[in-house]
């Protein structure tokens, strides 16, 4: 009898690359837009919450936590809180909604519809620009 192959296995992808919409600009004026954000664990969303600034700013919780799951964001050499704390807004805005899609959705798509036609359609949130594989 011949040996069935299991089926293959795709591994997890825990790691997912962005491209900020404005960029991080470090204090010598570099701008820094590819990054990746890794998958949260319960630590990451349950360490912050000890932390002072949180406790006395709740707001404060999301910055926290990217600093965290923020594995790299150009050429700097290490992402952390401070560096959240000093991007643009819109920039945070958008690390929010990644975080959001990869970990409870698990995947970097999300739904839209057209404000002029309202066709739906999925976009990837990736950072991806049109033209590029």
């Amino acid at each position: 009898m011949p040996e069935v192959a299991a089926p293959r296995q795709e591994p997890l992808r825990t790691e997912f690359e962005f491209e900020l919409p404005r960029g991080y600009v470090d204090e010598s004026g570099t701008v820094h837009r590819r990054g990746a954000m890794r998958l949260a664990t319960a630590r990451d969303e349950l360490v912050p919450l000890r932390d002072v600034r949180v406790r006395e700013n709740p707001a404060y919780l999301s910055v926290v936590l990217l600093g965290r799951v923020i594995t790299r964001l150009g050429s700097l050499p290490s992402v952390h809180d401070g560096t959240v704390e000093n991007m643009f807004a819109s920039d945070l805005a958008f690390l929010q909604d990644f975080y959001r899609q990869i970990n409870a959705e698990g995947h970097t798509r999300a739904a839209v519809a057209c404000p002029h036609c309202e066709e739906s359609f999925e976009v990837e949130l990736a950072g991806s620009r049109l033209g590029e594989s």
